[in-house]
């Protein structure tokens, strides 16, 4: 019962990114053309900054490396095995720490699905300006980067106001001692 609330959170934030992310791939592969692009037709303007197309992907992310995609299926199973392993390890109120990891997986998980039923390849789609085109779990893995860093920054400044802020108040202390002393001696 602890492994699955352990891990939970992990399954539940992977499934529901690897399933847009198919999802968003299938409507893809089954609505546009491969080398075509579409955009609504009230976002036309957007045109030359943003669209969907259908593109493959034989590299790694963001189109690098093309013809090396079984490096990156490698890669994503050995992280995701790591994954797996570290996820239990932060603290509960670390949650940025497992939505991060969590992200991570999806994005590598969801990627990897494509190349194991599509011979090698993954279906990229989006584009914007002159970007590489990519999909959603090229963005999940992204952001999950961005979370994690994002998170790692917040928690050191954290840590490093709290010993900060103990060592002015044992600043102070002293000083109340000596009043305090004063008054003694005094008689007060």
């Amino acid at each position: 019962m602890k492994l699955i609330r352990t891990y939970f959170p992990l399954l539940l934030t992977a499934s529901l990114i690897i399933a847009l992310d198919q999802w968003t791939k299938w409507l893809v592969r089954q609505h546009i053309p491969f080398g075509g692009q579409w955009l609504p037709e009230s976002l036309m303007w957007l045109m030359p900054y943003a669209r969907l197309v259908h593109w493959y992907n034989t590299g790694v992310a963001f189109g690098m490396f093309q013809g090396y995609g079984w490096v990156s299926g490698v890669l994503a199973v050995v992280v995701v095995g790591l994954i797996v392993y570290y996820y239990p390890r932060p603290e509960a109120r670390d949650w940025w720490m497992r939505l991060a990891l969590g992200m991570q997986a999806a994005g590598a998980l969801g990627n990897l699905i494509d190349r194991l039923m599509l011979n090698g390849k993954v279906t990229d789609f989006i584009s914007v300006g002159t970007f590489p085109v990519f999909n959603i779990a090229d963005a999940s893995i992204t952001v999950g980067v961005g979370v994690l860093l994002l998170g790692v920054y917040l928690k050191e400044r954290a840590e490093h106001k709290q010993p900060q802020a103990e060592s002015e108040s044992l600043d102070d202390a002293p000083a109340l001692e000596s009043v305090t002393d004063a008054g003694a001696a005094t008689g007060e």
